[in-house]
């Protein structure tokens, strides 16, 4: 079982960055893949960004390109997701999610509870 929780949420003009971390319970987290979704209110959630088990791997979605940053530090079981350039489209809660797995796969079996971001105009 792997305990996800996400934290650094909060409000922030349009233009401004923030940076969520999703802190992961699990003994061997460098075995998992790790991804950040999304979801706005009366929309589906959607893919940000994913990591492969060392961090050598990254995928994004067309929209965060050059505007979005994941990373992650195995020693602190920790996966982050480094936002510049906000825009209020980007609002939503965003969950981290996690695989074990060994390349970016295309679903995920463990999910943390989401933080707000909100980007004001």
């Amino acid at each position: 079982q792997v305990h996800l929780v996400e934290s650094g949420g909060g409000l922030v003009q349009a233009g401004g960055s923030l940076r969520v971390s999703c802190a992961a319970s699990v003994r061997t987290f460098s075995s998992y893949a790790m991804g950040w979704f999304r979801q706005a209110p009366g929309k589906e959630r959607e893919f940000v960004a994913a990591i492969n088990w060392s961090g050598d791997k990254t995928s994004y979605a067309e929209f965060v390109k050059g505007r979005f940053t994941i990373s992650r530090d195995n020693g602190m079981n920790t996966v982050y997701l480094q936002m510049n350039s906000l825009k209020p489209e980007d609002t939503g809660v965003y969950y981290c999610a996690a695989k074990l797995a060994y390349g970016l796969p295309h679903d995920y079996d463990y999910w943390g509870q989401g933080t707000q971001v909100t980007v004001s105009s």
